[in-house]
């Protein structure tokens, strides 16, 4: 079904992602119907604790407003709900595919370490963060759909780590102008960079072999992907199909020289719903 189809019957949590999170939000248009609001309340509950840091003034009330979805999430497995719109939705997808609670967990630390201004240490932190986020929205994604095996799972932490490294790429813009550095801070060391020549958004041969490392590791992982969906079920391909999207996204970034601040407008637009398309009538990332 159409997009457009879909506006006027949107729930608030597919409206909430449709804004905050508008890859995630087509992905789910290639789920069976009786299976998208679970999507959309998932991806919904990732965009509220993903922006945490960005309604906040210091990490302690980053720290505290985590804690609340924190223990938000305890009261819907322990069968009690707040009236909150996510949390609803949220609790009847619980309560309907058995997410499994640690998947969450890991999501919300891992958006924890997102309150302080230090980058990671290195590409094996780098690759933690993306895995304990997006990878562990992917894994509660196949539980929604029903195709958790365990090829499916390996599947999804590859391709869920693929697409939170090109995607931390692309932001790399919007997190200078907020003075605040995801790349890591071994690999700017030892290329000569500081933090305030990224904050001043300058380009140069040093940031663009960080980058560039950044989507070498990227595509390793979507390799990897690629690799270990050639056998899942059907069923399976909306959670992975966001990663359909990193070879583009890689692909332009070569073409720019693996400068971020070329992208400051970001590669969206309509073929970005064309490539999930491909992706999910070929079986291909």
């Amino acid at each position: 079904m159409a997009e457009t189809d879909l506006a006027p019957t949107l729930s608030h949590c597919a409206r909430e992602v449709r804004r905050e999170d508008r890859d995630r939000f087509l992905s789910a248009l290639f789920a069976p119907d009786f299976m998208r609001e679970a999507l959309f309340a998932l991806y919904a509950f990732n965009a509220e604790i993903a922006r945490a840091r960005e309604l906040v003034t210091e990490p302690l009330l980053g720290e505290i407003r985590l804690q609340w979805w924190r223990d938000a999430l305890g009261g819907l497995y322990g069968g009690r709900s707040l009236a909150h719109p996510v949390l609803e939705a949220l609790g009847r997808a619980i309560a309907a595919h058995g997410l499994k609670r640690a998947g969450f967990e890991r999501m919300i630390d891992a958006r924890t370490a997102d309150l302080f201004p230090e980058p990671p240490a290195d590409m094996a932190a780098l690759e933690a963060y993306a895995g304990a986020s997006s990878g562990a929205l992917m894994e509660l994604a196949l539980e929604c759909l029903g195709a958790a095996t365990p090829d499916a799972h390996r599947a999804a932490q590859e391709a869920g780590i693929a697409y939170a490294l090109v995607g931390l790429l692309r932001a790399v813009p919007f997190h200078a102008r907020r003075k605040r550095v995801m790349l890591p801070f071994d690999r700017l060391r030892a290329a000569g960079l500081d933090a305030q020549s990224i904050f001043d958004l300058r380009p140069s041969a040093a940031l663009a072999q960080v980058v560039r490392e950044v989507g070498e590791l990227a595509f390793g992982h979507l390799t990897e992907a690629r690799r270990a969906v050639r056998f899942l079920p059907a069923q399976a391909w909306p959670a992975l199909l966001p990663a359909a999207l990193v070879a583009g996204d890689l692909a332009l970034l070569r073409r720019k020289n693996w400068n971020p601040f070329a992208l400051d407008a970001g590669p969206a637009g309509t073929g970005r719903l064309a490539r999930l398309t491909w992706a999910r009538i070929a079986r291909r990332l």
